[in-house]
């Protein structure tokens, strides 16, 4: 099998001095000797030159299944993703320092401009909004930096590449588990092209916040759990539409004493002809030679159609993290429901339960292609983000409480650098004492004025 990709100068797909392997080669230098033996990847014999017999982890559901039933066909869905989507878009990515392993200061440097600007005229945004629709339809988003560009591995041709991970118990090698060995991507997919771009774990950063519980490293999306309600809410559609094609009026069942064939078949296409369809609401049905109408079913009112339906509607929202009322769903639009307070607290529930978790893991997740400076994290900064803003009252409290507790740390003799570290990363022991202590502090006559800092009569505080 030839190389998948080789050096081309200046016009190579891969930095200059970088090469690719074919999947074979790639099989055999990820094989490794253990306790005398070699153990080539995923087998425990020679190695196959025939991929598919290697252990894989695909995408665990249909993505263009999703995409088209789901996304595209279902307005409950659309609604809720493109809240996900519109919402998880706007962050931005710092640095953050860490500190005795508490979280500090946000800051910037130029490693971060690939993540500002990751392909011509795309941004942050851009690559976000990506990220997220991939992760929610497919359970998983691949992307790989490829020199001055950070490039979308579409998730339905990507299969991550397992091998064993053996240990040595009572001198005999057993399994336990699995370690991912790379990736495998099939450019318009396995039914167009054998042979994959196989990509090293550290050069894919692999974002999947929903885990598969029935897999190792592949995520699910959260459009799994309820395929039923999808489909059941697309039915409760479709009765809706039939409700108002047939006149909108419950199901008739007309008996007529008719021996003839052909005659049934007239009056049939004629009652169809006269009442069939929302244009013929409402008309009087008229009836002759012995022809008995009798209302079976039930119409929309008796079966409670509304409330039926904004149940799967909540149940829907439910799995993919965004609160009824937020998303201005049936049942969230009812009662104490539409009160400020509620919709503020429903909010904040829906930044916290789901917002804030999938940001963290959309930082941990690239931090594989851009490390981060030492003593620093790759971070998320959400403080313009537009749906954060109606807690600015909130954090005015917040920050008027902080405010109080640093005077009163410097008051107490602590320098007021550390003061603000401390409170800011909730870490006390970033606290430094300056060395003196509060006037209140010091017994009447003993204030030793030529120890006491540049300006003050008693020291910090004084």
């Amino acid at each position: 099998m030839s190389l998948f990709f080789r050096r081309r100068g200046t016009t190579s797909l891969w930095p200059a001095g970088q090469t690719r392997y074919s999947l074979d080669q790639y099989v055999q230098q990820m094989g490794f000797s253990f306790g005398g033996g070699y153990f080539p990847v995923g087998t425990g014999g020679p190695i196959s030159t025939s991929y598919p017999s290697n252990p894989v982890e695909p995408i665990a559901n249909s993505f263009t299944g999703y995409s088209t039933g789901g996304l595209f066909d279902n307005p409950v869905v659309a609604g809720l993703e493109w809240i996900r989507l519109n919402v998880f878009s706007e962050a931005r990515f710092v640095w953050q320092q860490m500190r005795s392993g508490r979280p500090g200061d946000l800051f910037g440097t130029a490693d971060l401009s690939l993540l500002e600007t990751p392909w011509t005229g795309g941004t942050t945004g851009d690559l976000l909004a990506r990220l997220i629709l991939d992760a929610d339809l497919a359970g998983n988003a691949y992307w790989a930096r490829i020199n001055s560009e950070i490039v979308r591995l579409r998730p339905d041709w990507v299969e991550i590449i397992l091998a064993k991970r053996l240990i040595t118990i009572d001198k005999k090698t057993r399994q336990v588990g699995w370690r991912k060995a790379g990736y495998a991507y099939y450019e318009g997919g396995q039914a167009v092209t054998s042979e994959p771009a196989v990509f090293l774990p550290d050069e894919v950063a692999h974002f999947a916040p929903l885990p598969d519980p029935l897999a190792t490293f592949r995520g699910m999306s959260w459009l799994t759990p309820v395929v039923r309600e999808i489909q059941a809410d697309r039915q409760a559609t479709l009765h809706k539409q039939a409700f108002w094609e047939n006149a909108a009026t419950p199901n008739l069942a007309v008996s007529l004493k008719v021996d003839e064939p052909e005659k049934f078949a007239k009056f049939v296409e004629l009652m169809d002809r006269e009442h069939k369809g929302a244009e013929n609401a409402y008309k009087t049905l008229y009836t002759g030679a012995g022809a008995d109408v009798t209302v079976i079913g039930k119409d929309m009112a008796e079966v409670d159609f509304g409330n039926v339906v904004g149940k799967g509607e909540t149940r829907i929202a439910l799995a993919s993290g965004i609160h009824p009322v937020v998303a201005g769903l049936s049942e969230g639009m009812q009662g104490s429901a539409l009160n400020a307070g509620n919709y503020n607290s429903a909010k904040r529930a829906t930044v916290d339960k789901t917002f804030r978790p999938l940001w963290r893991n959309v930082s941990g997740s690239l931090q594989v292609l851009f490390p981060p400076p030492a003593g620093a994290r790759l971070w998320y900064d959400a403080r313009d983000v537009a749906f954060l803003r109606d807690d600015a009252q909130d954090v005015a409290e917040i920050q008027k409480s902080e405010a109080s507790t640093i005077r009163q740390l410097v008051d107490g003799g602590y320098t007021p650098a550390s003061a603000v570290a401390a409170v800011m990363s909730n870490d006390w022991s970033a606290l430094v004492h300056s060395g003196y202590l509060s006037v209140q502090l010091q017994p009447l006559g003993q204030i030793n004025s030529s120890t006491a800092p540049a300006g003050a009569t008693g020291g910090a505080g004084a």
